[in-house]
């Protein structure tokens, strides 16, 4: 079984544990990881539970599972570092700072890249922004819990030259070309246990969101800094979509994510 897996040695003082989102793989976190790593950053990309094999596999999983997996994933890395900080995309981001809350002074700071608390963004379904409220009684539905939920154009990515690369087999080893409707559902799940965790939480956080985010809205950030209860910024960023790790202000992004660990 092939380990999506990677590790970037850089300082033994500072590390930084990339997450990657939902359906995706480790390889998605790499132009982040190196930038951080020229910065001096070691860096360590973990697969969550389930991920980088097949469906199945990933249904087999909660979002509890993913969340042990990261967690041994950051015991690990805490025995070759001295500091680690948390980045992650989406519903990494989530799970990373869940972590840092469950892992009290674990984790010094966090940094969610285009939270999705609901699925708001305006290429999504209007449908879509009421699934959150109703899940528990529409994941009992065959027809709906056994439905796949396709990416559409433009996948989140707002540079064409990216986008065409992605959307090349070839180059998306390991992830899945969908969203199982299951796997939605312990994502919304791990939003709830988020929302409720928020005022407690003290670990600094920076929020990186897309004006234009075809997938959730800016506001999932501001939704998050406004209950968040410890350090809490928001950066806007004015020409990128969901995936603005990879998209057109990728180098930004890693700046930014560099200058707040404390590159």
């Amino acid at each position: 079984m092939k380990d999506y897996s990677f590790y970037l040695q850089g300082s033994e003082e500072k590390g930084v544990l990339l997450v990657h989102g939902l359906t995706g793989t480790p390889s998605e976190m790499r132009f982040i990881g190196k930038q951080l790593n020229k910065m001096g950053f070691t860096v360590y990309a973990p697969t969550l539970a389930g991920h980088c094999l097949d469906e199945a596999a990933l249904l087999k999983t909660t979002y509890e599972d993913w969340l042990e997996s990261l967690r041994l994933a950051l015991y690990d890395f805490k025995k070759r570092v001295n500091n680690v900080s948390a980045a992650g995309i989406c519903v990494g981001g989530a799970l990373a700072l869940h972590l840092a809350y469950q892992e009290n002074g674990q984790i010094d700071k966090v940094v969610i890249y285009a939270p999705a608390l609901d699925y708001d963004g305006w290429n999504q379904s209007w449908w879509s922004r009421y699934a959150r409220i109703f899940k528990d009684a529409l994941i009992h539905i065959p027809a709906v819990k056994n439905k796949r939920f396709q990416e559409t154009h433009p996948f989140g990515v707002k540079d064409d030259r990216v986008r065409k690369f992605i959307e090349n087999p070839a180059n998306a080893e390991g992830a899945l070309p969908y969203f199982p409707a299951q796997s939605l559902y312990q994502n919304y799940r791990l939003n709830d246990a988020l929302k409720k965790e928020l005022p407690k939480i003290k670990v600094p956080t920076l929020l990186i969101h897309a004006k234009d985010d075809d997938v959730s809205n800016p506001r999932n950030s501001y939704f998050i800094q406004r209950h968040h209860g410890g350090p809490c910024e928001v950066v806007i960023l004015e020409d990128s979509y969901h995936m603005i790790h990879v998209d057109r202000e990728r180098h930004k992004v890693a700046e930014l994510t560099g200058r707040f660990f404390g590159a």
